[in-house]
């Protein structure tokens, strides 16, 4: 029988990733069957250096080329990752166990924010200022500004690195990849898809987009290194401060995507089936591992009841199993260290009051693969406060609408949130000034599969960063005043006189 394993190195294979990047010390591994597709090659001290010196030299030559010439790069990727969905897809869930259809919403991600940094390459527009003195002309513009490290987490194993690669491309920036350990495979296939863009572009220099395969180790290297001015990372609270520590030590830019611990506000008035919908996607889609996944469920005390009945019965029925087959909505989770945080919190929640209502078991006889657990809090206890990247919805219930936003913003993250509701007095209130806190506010929709014309991200331990879309492209440049003086005369601002 014909392993996960098996599958995907068969898929990079025909991606045309070389057979040198195996017999390393990096093991691989499927979260679908356990299976090993080998053991990878990962970077030394000194090719982290000679790969980040090469990304700088590579910096000198393609902040000279102009920014719309550098979006046909990324219109040619967009086109190779086209091409290539179907595979990258069954790599995403081959080594992330996603669900075939969010496999390929991933790769649709990315050929999206693509299309997004093609017409972007046109629109990287800066201001025309009034000068107080004659004959001068004030201006701000926006330049490359040098290498970008992307760190990325296991979740989002490739469209990450897209949000961020795209706009660094187009806004004169190379790129340097360092992916988890715990998916390493996508993003050789990516970096292979990447490389057959750039043959097809005659002005791509030599590294500009590299890859390092490695543990914390280079990331650490990343976040140190002066030369390397923006450092994106992706992944848990923790990390984000090791980074932002090391990156703010030189006086450099990071730009943050860490934990989510998201909640959705139930009211009287709202549709309670479009709820359960969004509901269950939500806090079940990617087996609860993503950072926007719906943690708490903050339910009106007049309709809890039913609807905790009816989600208990979805939950019943979701289909458990190998994301490859048809009709299963729920894959495992990454490893057996997230089974043991899923456990861990579950019998917590026990130890603070909480009420099991479905699920929390393991799938007999399976690798990772666990049943999503509902528990209902009689408040929101310690282990609610703290992200646990699993299928776990906490549930618990109010009164007062004013004491519900103050619940959903009453912990350390501050990513996503939701309000279903047919009050347009409660649906304004919650996007007002004094409502949610979170860096994404929705109505009548969850808050977990944000489209990339929005700039994506979150406050608080989430870390303030914003990717993908909006103006978010500002990160990956720097701003600059210009002014010219085009008089014979030099007047000083501020009618500072100096006579020499």
């Amino acid at each position: 029988m014909t392993t996960a394993a098996d599958e995907a190195r068969s898929i990079l294979t025909r991606l045309g990733v070389a057979d040198g990047v195996w017999g390393g010390d990096l093991p691989t591994r499927s979260p679908i069957d356990g299976s090993s597709a080998g053991r990878l090659h990962e970077a030394t001290p000194d090719q982290v250096q000679a790969v980040i010196a090469r990304s700088a030299t590579a910096f000198q030559a393609w902040r000279r080329v102009p920014a719309p010439r550098r979006g046909e790069l990324v219109r040619l990727l967009g086109e190779e990752l086209r091409a290539s969905k179907a595979d990258l897809a069954r790599l995403v869930t081959l080594e992330a166990g996603k669900i075939v259809s969010e496999g390929l919403g991933e790769v649709q991600e990315m050929i999206e924010i693509c299309d997004f940094a093609v017409g972007l390459s046109r629109q990287l527009y800066g201001l025309t200022l009034a000068s107080e003195r004659p004959g001068h002309h004030m201006r701000e513009t926006w330049q490359p500004l040098g290498p970008v490290a992307v760190i990325s987490a296991f979740n989002f194993p490739v469209a990450v690195w897209a949000w961020n690669a795209a706009l660094a491309l187009v806004c004169g920036d190379p790129v340097i990849w360092k992916p988890s350990e715990k998916t390493p495979l996508t993003a050789l296939a990516t970096q292979a898809v990447f490389e057959r863009a750039a043959a097809r572009f005659a002005d791509a220099p030599p590294g500009l987009s590299q890859l390092l395969i490695g543990g914390k180790e280079i990331g650490e290297a990343l976040a140190a290194d002066p030369r390397v001015p923006l450092v994106s990372a992706t992944g848990s609270t923790r990390m984000g401060r090791a980074v932002a520590t090391a990156v703010a030590g030189r006086l450099g830019r990071s730009l943050l995507e860490l934990g989510g611990n998201n909640a959705m506000i139930v009211t009287p008035s709202a549709d309670l089936d479009m709820a359960v919908r969004a509901i269950a996607f939500s806090a079940v889609g990617t087996c609860g591992q993503r950072c926007t996944t719906l943690r708490r469920l903050l339910v009106h005390e007049d309709v809890a009841e039913g609807l905790i009945a009816r989600l208990v019965a979805a939950y019943d029925t979701l289909p458990i199993g190998d994301p490859r087959q048809e009709g299963v909505l729920l894959g495992p989770l990454i490893d057996e260290a997230a089974v043991d945080g899923f456990e861990t919190a579950l019998a917590q929640a026990a130890e603070q009051g909480g009420q099991l209502l479905v699920g929390g078991t393991r799938v007999e006889g399976a690798v990772s693969y666990v049943r999503p657990a509902i528990v209902r809090m009689p408040a929101q206890t310690a282990v609610v406060e703290h992200e646990t990247f699993a299928p776990i919805l906490y549930v618990m219930t109010w009164s007062d609408f004013d004491a519900a936003v103050a619940m959903q913003n009453a912990v350390p993250q501050g990513l996503s949130s939701c309000v279903f509701t047919d009050s347009v007095r409660e649906a304004e209130a919650f996007l007002s000034a004094w409502g949610s806190d979170c860096g994404i506010a929705n109505v009548n929709i969850g808050p977990s599969g944000a489209e990339i014309g929005g700039a994506f991200g979150g406050e608080k331990e989430t870390g303030g960063g914003r990717e993908s879309g909006s103006d978010a492209w500002k990160a990956y440049m720097r701003r600059q005043t210009q002014t010219v003086n085009f008089s014979r005369d030099l007047p000083l601002a501020q009618g500072v006189r100096f006579e020499v």
